[in-house]
């Protein structure tokens, strides 16, 4: 069980923030330990090529709740403009050669992994 206080409770992100940000301690010391390195400098410092490194942290900003998030994303989908789908228009009448038909379009390779 998650111990916080009441006033915690009433943070206006609530547990949004923590559902999509990661990691607790516990848990990255857990992943550090079965990886093998010391701490998350030290990880990146394995992996992460020097070149394309950032050392500077991030601009970010504050951390948004729920509402908020959803809110901002029916704006940026409101911007969205609806078009007709001409998919297989202009094709009426076109012969698909057997070999595509079996070896590409019939082929269950390609839609299943089974």
């Amino acid at each position: 069980m998650l111990d916080r206080t009441p006033f915690a409770l009433l943070d206006p992100a609530g547990d949004f923030p923590t559902r999509h940000i990661g990691t607790d301690d516990v848990e990255r010391a857990a992943m550090l330990a079965v990886l093998g390195v010391a701490d998350l400098d030290a990880l990146m410092d394995a992996i992460v090529p020097e070149k394309i490194r950032l050392r500077s942290p991030l601009a970010l900003a504050d951390a948004r709740s729920e509402p908020q998030v959803v809110a901002r994303l029916r704006e940026i989908a409101a911007e969205n403009r609806v078009a007709t789908s001409l998919i297989g228009m202009g094709y009426t009448g076109t012969v698909t050669p057997p070999v595509v038909l079996r070896n590409i379009l019939e082929n269950p390779a390609w839609y299943t992994a089974y």
